[in-house]
């Protein structure tokens, strides 16, 4: 008699079954240590089909961060940058489709439809999402000449932002915590990929180690100039913009296309919603550094700040938290 395969259900309940279980920030007891980093159970099947069986391109770019760190928007740069010899800006995909479509997460996207999703079709560069910690990336990814753009956001805007978009999505029948009632697992790390510094360390630590690998670019000097910060992704890729590019506005047209208020009233972006049933307005918040000011007292933010640092203590890294 042959043994039958288990169901994704039962394959996700031996995986968790002896996983550290915490509180989400949405009041939902749905988080999970899986490999240091905490994750959703929704999502758990599909991080772990992804960490195990992807098979990267040397042609492949990554854009990774922390959830609501900038993601979409760097998502838009990068796609624009890298896509720009079949795209003039005026006529880009991204007037039409959101980000998330044009460039899929591995881990809400790929991987949560199919286990094994057949992305050998799809035309280099390929660009994918993914809120992975550079420890937890697939050996392929780490180990071939794919580009990874990290995004870094300032502790505090990140965490809030992360707060304040989960609290769209109430689950029926959870009552909501509030902010004060997360704040002691936020310091403990205890959120969405989190630890927060055990995310942002190891992409920082790759790209002191491996420029030539990963970009680490921060939101905060994307607010600041995106112009120079065009070029340096564009450098990145092995792509820079040549000199008739420059004369011809081009990067100022990328600039423009992908500046955080055209994409937020964009029509595709304004409405339809995310297979996740998050509404595509949802990934268009404020956008404003030094945002928590208004959500956290300082003492909060003084205190987790002051983990941060003591989590990162002598890695060189810091964060602009105002404007």
């Amino acid at each position: 008699m042959f043994n039958q395969k288990p169901s994704m259900a039962e394959d996700l309940q031996e995986l968790i079954l002896n996983l550290p279980r915490e509180k989400n920030l949405d009041g939902t007891n749905s988080l999970y240590l899986f490999k240091g980093a905490w994750v959703s159970a929704y999502v758990l099947r599909a991080v772990d089909s992804f960490q195990r069986h992807f098979i990267a391109q040397d042609t492949d770019i990554i854009v990774a961060s922390m959830p609501k760190s900038g993601t979409t928007w760097l998502k838009a740069l990068t796609f624009s940058v890298a896509k720009r010899h079949l795209y003039d800006p005026r006529e880009s995909p991204l007037l039409t489709t959101p980000p998330h479509e044009l460039v899929p997460f591995f881990e809400t996207d790929l991987y949560m439809k199919d286990p094994h999703p057949n992305l050998e079709q799809l035309p280099p560069p390929r660009i994918f999402g993914c809120h992975s910690h550079f420890a937890n990336l697939p050996e392929s990814i780490r180990n071939s000449k794919c580009k990874v753009v990290y995004i870094c956001r300032n502790p505090l805007d990140q965490v809030v932002s992360f707060f304040q978009f989960t609290h769209q999505f109430k689950q029926d029948g959870t009552p909501l915590l509030s902010l004060d009632e997360c704040y002691e697992n936020i310091c403990r790390g205890v959120h969405s990929r989190g630890p927060f510094w055990d995310n942002v360390l190891g992409y920082w630590k790759a790209s002191l180690e491996r420029p030539d690998k990963v970009l680490f670019l921060k939101y905060e000097d994307l607010k600041e100039d995106i112009i120079s910060n065009l070029k340096k992704i564009a450098e990145f890729l092995g792509i820079p913009f040549t000199d008739k590019e420059e004369k011809e506005g081009v990067i100022e047209e990328i600039s423009r296309l992908c500046s955080l208020d055209n994409l937020r009233n964009l029509e595709v972006n304004k409405n339809g919603v995310r297979p996740s049933g998050a509404p595509n307005s949802s990934f268009f918040r404020k956008g404003e550094v030094g945002d928590w000011e208004n959500y956290l007292s300082p003492s909060m933010a003084e205190n987790y700040l002051k983990i941060v640092e003591e989590k990162l203590g002598g890695s060189g890294l810091t964060f602009k938290t105002s404007q």
